[in-house]
């Protein structure tokens, strides 16, 4: 079967023109307002979709999944101790940290 050569993108090449033309453009903090809005909505999007995977998941467990996914389970794994740690009582350490 011979390789079709299909374009990477089905952006009209000259709306992708103006678009990069438009943010070669823009102030580099309106690029920078740019990027922040894409890193959040790619961030939403993420943590819906774990929701809709885990659909009895507790809004936490659900970060904890994300930080697993994205930053490792070993930071996950830290995270959910610390949060553990934080909701013990005061002067009453848990199993784990006991002498």
């Amino acid at each position: 079967m011979p390789a079709v050569d299909l374009p990477l993108s089905d952006t009209d090449p000259e709306a992708e023109r103006v678009h990069i033309e438009l943010l070669r453009a823009a102030s580099p903090s309106k690029r920078l307002r740019l990027a922040f809005s894409l890193s959040r909505t790619a961030m939403s999007l993420a943590r819906d979709g774990l929701a809709r995977a885990f659909p009895g998941a507790s809004p936490e467990e659900i970060s904890l999944r994300f930080v697993a996914l994205n930053y490792g389970p070993e930071l996950a794994d830290e995270v959910r101790r610390h949060l553990a740690r934080s909701r013990e009582p005061a002067g009453e350490p848990s199993p784990q940290r006991r002498s």
